[in-house]
């Protein structure tokens, strides 16, 4: 694949727009940035806590980001608030792109998901102040993980990021890549007594071609004698989303025979259940609050109340001009379908795939499906600390939940008539090409809205989709300074965790007794066709243009589905999980001469109880049934420093660190997939994943606001999570089960970050290589560890000086592997994106910024190890101008 190129327009327009404005004014020199304070050696829940909001300037918070790195006992790195500011970030996961290690999923065109140091999103946790923060999805193809979705979490909450890439006994178990933990500001670490700050903006996406507002305000007061103080943050984001898709929909099962023209029979080899054109079409409203109360009744405690409240609108539509392969079977249920001329390439596990050929069974699609979709998520939290003589005590207790889905998915199946949806397939990798014999697709009088379809299930049909998961913890421990001692404190505490999550889907279904089903055509619905289509991925015979249905006149067939649908509980769907952890842990830090650390040991118990429907339904027995999983784990961990001289520390670290499965993956039931007619079950009795790991780095803090760092490490897992498919019934199941063997990944992470001089210029890059290796289940070949990219980097150049900011970002990720399809493993494509940001302080207080967003359009392409495509998704560019102001 060729690499990202970087297009020379886009970016000079960009720089010349801000510096133009800046022509404007007189520049005076920017104010000295202070220093952030220097925390203690000591561990770093100890350390002191710095005042972000009045650290300014790229330059100092760089500074401030490797104080917070070196001063740490545990492998750690820092963002903070300003530094997220001069980025073109809009949510966390999009900062976090920045931290060496870390790689982001941008299917939907923001980053949602974290990789960090080669292992899955599922490994690695994140945390809001130390603490869980539930997180849920819209889409009812999204699983329950262990994942975060960071579509919740705008990046205006951020009062810092820390990424701890090795563990310590009082942070919580579950991370085997990185714990990530965002802290939120706290009103007494404000400077003044009052402090308002604001921004407004408007962000231009390109390929829906909309402007959509946002802004954002935080007021922050405290009293004279700094006891008490109050912060309010609000973020308001809007956001217009387009993405266009080229699609293969493979269902990693063999059921139907390929019948050729001379009747020649290839049995059971994978083949597409359809695949598609599709445009889908977002509205985003993202509404995201923060109250923050502070108390310090004596000087000796303090005590901190946060609330944190995030509701996301998210009603989309998704229209898809289909070919159907095995998917036109699902009516016809001959068991075969005839392809003329039919062209195979035989997979890894030695089976056929159909990629070409004329399908004859004439049957074309277009589903257009809209969709009211949600997620909200809650978080409240009580934090307290009383500091004695040589002693202090913690304690926290909280509550966070989330919830996610559609109120409303409904599908409109348009067929074409009898006869005039021949297809003929040309697949092969990137390349999704096909053309309908007797069709044209630019012509709506040629479909019909169908009362029975191989579409998704039931069809017509409306998914009610509710995915919800709570939590709630309680914390307390205690620390003990030692005089006379090479260890200089103990830390030993306890914390209990109650959480739960529960999946529960109704479909509606259109009942003709009720009331009169009307063939509806598209011409019916439709204005004309769809905008052209997949740009930047289409090559000559993909299908790039359509009719399709306008969103002003679809109301017509909804209120013939409010008179005939009935609602009905999906029980193969329904699981709920609940999860008691109880964790002990005794952590110590320790100083001998210039070498420093921790070294501990957390034990944790976990109970699980996976609920679901049990048997076949409507037969006798049938209901909900449970299965219990308990097990216990000890995780000892050591961190160690060594200052070699003033600048240069060698750091290194030992551990043995766990990850459990995902929900979806521990539930009791059967879930019939959105696409194709396979199904996923899930396996209650897995095991979790365990790690020993290792690291060593040294690191050479060379001059003011520099770092120069190496790092090696490696992870040993146990285990690993693979599926078999079998045939159950009319669905070819796929289950997980535990490998019995596991995988090996190691890295190494390089990182370099320079101001140079005083010229206003300076650049940061990091780069991380990993090596990933899994092993062999049932005889078949090695899989590839998934989430693992081999390469990343993340570089930035900037300049800021006398009021002028500029900065310009590459990040870049090799490809990626996932899960097991049709005989193949899917693999995700490099991918490198540049975006970019200006900024121009009018005043003191107030700034003119800009940004821009994947400024050379690059696309996510999958396919399998193969050659078999799967998908293939262009998001387009965004741009940005705002105000911001500070008082």
């Amino acid at each position: 694949m060729s690499q990202p190129l970087f297009k020379q327009k886009l970016l000079p327009s960009l720089i010349s727009l801000m510096l133009g404005a800046a022509a404007f004014h007189n520049a005076s020199a920017a104010d000295e940035a202070p220093q952030a304070a220097a925390a203690s050696t000591a561990a770093a829940g100890k350390n002191a806590e710095l005042e972000t909001v009045e650290i300014r300037g790229i330059r100092a918070t760089l500074n401030k980001n490797i104080i917070e790195k070196r001063e740490s006992s545990a492998i750690i790195d820092s963002i903070s608030a300003e530094d997220v500011g001069k980025f073109p970030d809009k949510n966390v996961a999009d900062s976090l792109q920045r931290v060496p290690g870390i790689s982001v999923d941008r299917s939907w065109g923001e980053g949602r998901d974290i990789f960090v140091r080669g292992t899955d999103k599922n490994l690695n946790m994140t945390q809001l102040n130390g603490q869980a923060v539930a997180s849920a999805y819209w889409w009812k193809n999204d699983k329950q993980s262990r994942g975060f979705n960071y579509d919740i979490l705008p990046s205006e909450v951020i009062g810092s990021l820390d990424v701890y890439k090795s563990p310590m006994a009082d942070l919580d178990e579950g991370s085997i890549g990185g714990l990530v933990n965002v802290k939120t500001r706290k009103p007494l670490s404000f400077k003044d007594q009052f402090t308002a700050q604001g921004s407004v903006e408007a962000t231009y996406s390109k390929l829906p071609g909309k402007t959509d507002p946002q802004f954002a305000g935080l007021l922050n007061w405290k009293n004279e004698e700094k006891t008490f103080g109050v912060l309010l943050a609000l973020s308001e984001q809007k956001r217009t989303l387009r993405r266009d898709g080229l699609e293969n929909f493979l269902c990693s099962c063999s059921y139907v025979d390929v019948v050729d023209q001379k009747g020649a029979v290839t049995k059971a080899p994978y083949a597409p259940w359809g695949g598609g054109s599709a445009i889908f079409r977002q509205d985003r409203e993202r509404t995201t609050g923060t109250a923050t109360l502070e108390f310090k009744p004596v000087r000796e405690a303090d005590i901190v109340l946060n609330y944190l409240n995030s509701d996301m609108k998210m009603n989309n539509n998704n229209q898809n001009y289909l070919f159907l392969g095995t998917g036109a079977d699902d009516l016809a249920g001959t068991g075969k379908i005839n392809v003329t001329d039919p062209k195979f390439i035989t997979t890894s596990d030695g089976n056929k795939s159909l990629v070409g050929g004329t399908l004859q069974n004439g049957t074309a699609a277009f589903e257009p499906i809209y969709r009211e979709s949600f997620i909200r998520s809650s978080v409240l939290d009580l934090d307290g600390t009383y500091s004695g003589n040589g002693w202090q005590i913690h304690g926290q207790v909280g509550s966070t939940k989330a919830e996610g889905g559609s109120d409303h998915d409904r599908n409109l199946p348009f067929l074409n008539a009898a006869g005039q949806g021949q297809a003929v397939l040309n697949l092969a990798k990137d390349q999704f090409e096909w053309k309908y014999l007797g069709l044209n697709p630019l012509d709506p009088k040629a479909m019909t809205l169908a009362l029975a379809s191989p579409m998704s299930g039931p069809s017509p049909r409306d998914w009610v989709r509710k995915m919800e998961s709570k939590e709630n913890y309680a914390q307390a421990d205690l620390t003990y300074d030692i005089n006379g001692s090479f260890i200089s404190d103990i830390k030993a505490g306890i914390k209990f965790r109650d959480a739960e999550v529960k999946n529960n889907r109704t479909i509606g279904t259109f009942d003709t007794t009720k009331a009169t089903w009307v063939p509806i055509s598209l011409a019916d619905i439709s204005s004309g066709p769809s905008p052209m289509l997949s740009q930047a991925a289409a090559t000559a015979g993909s299908l790039t243009q359509y009719a399709w249905v306008d969103d002003s006149k679809v109301q017509k067939v909804f209120d013939m589905y409010a008179k005939g649908f009935v609602y009905k509980q999906y029980t193969p769907e329904y699981y709920k999980i609940t999860e008691k952890i109880t964790a002990a842990y005794i952590k110590a830090d320790y100083l001998i001469d210039n070498f420093r650390g921790d070294f501990g040991v957390r034990f944790v118990r976990t109970q699980q109880t996976s609920e679901a429907y049990q048997g076949v339904a409507g037969t006798p027995g049938y209901g909900i049934g449970s299965v219990d999983h308990n097990y216990n784990n000890v995780l000892p961990n050591f961190n160690g420093v060594y200052q070699l001289r003033k600048d240069i520390f060698l750091r290194g670290a030992v551990s043995r660190a766990m990850a459990r499965q995902n929900y979806s993956d521990l539930s009791a039931t059967t879930e019939i997939n959105g696409t194709g007619n396979g199904a996923t079950a899930g396996n209650p009795m897995l095991k979790p994943i365990l790690a020993n790991q290792a690291e060593f780095g040294a690191e050479w803090y060379f001059a003011d606001a520099s770092l120069l760092s190496a790092t090696v490490f490696t992870k040993r897992l146990d285990t690993f999570v693979y599926t078999t498919t079998k045939q159950e019934g009319n669905l070819q199941v796929k289950r997980p089960f535990n490998a019995d063997n596991g995988a090996t990944i190691n890295g190494l992470e390089l990182q370099w970050q320079q101001p140079f001089g005083r010229t206003g210029f300076g650049s940061v890059i990091n780069y991380t290589y990993t090596d990933a290796t899994a092993g062999s289940v049932d005889g078949k070949p090695a899989l590839k560890v998934a989430g693992n990219s081999k390469n990343q980097l993340n570089a930035s150049a900037f300049y800021e000086q006398n009021g002028i900011s500029l900065r310009i970002s590459y990040n870049y990720r090799d490809k990626s592997y996932g899960e097991l399809t049709d005989g193949g493993q899917a693999v995700t494509s490099a991918y490198g994106q540049w975006d970019a940001s200006a900024g121009w302080d009018i005043t003191p207080k107030i700034t003119l910024y800009a940004s821009a967003v994947n400024l050379t359009n690059e696309v996510v392409k999958r396919n399998t190890t193969d050659g078999l495509p799967l998908d293939i998704y262009e998001n387009g560019s965004r741009y940005t101008v705002g105000l911001r102001a500070r008082f």
